[in-house]
C-alpha cells in the first residue's frame, strides 16, 4: 500500500483528459458557460460508482450483520 502510494506520487504527472472534440467546442466558447457544464457532466458521471459502491457495501453490511444474529 506504502509502495504504490509512493510510486502515484512519485511519477504523477499532470493530464490533459479532454477528448479533440470536447477540446475544441471549449476553446471557441468566450462565455465559458459550455465549460461549466462540461465539469458538471463529468462530476456527475464520477458520482454514481461511488453511490453505487455506498449502497452494496450498506447491502452486504446489513446481510453479514443478520447472519451474525441468527
Amino acid at each position: 500500500m506504502f509502495l504504490s502510494s509512493f510510486f502515484f506520487l512519485l511519477f504523477s504527472v499532470e493530464g490533459f483528459a479532454q477528448c479533440a472534440m470536447c477540446r475544441a467546442a471549449l476553446e471557441t466558447e468566450e462565455t465559458g458557460v459550455k465549460a461549466e457544464a462540461v465539469n458538471d457532466g463529468i462530476v456527475y458521471l464520477m458520482a454514481f460508482p461511488y453511490i453505487l459502491l455506498l449502497v452494496c457495501g450498506f447491502i452486504i453490511f446489513r446481510i453479514m450483520k443478520s447472519k451474525k444474529k441468527a
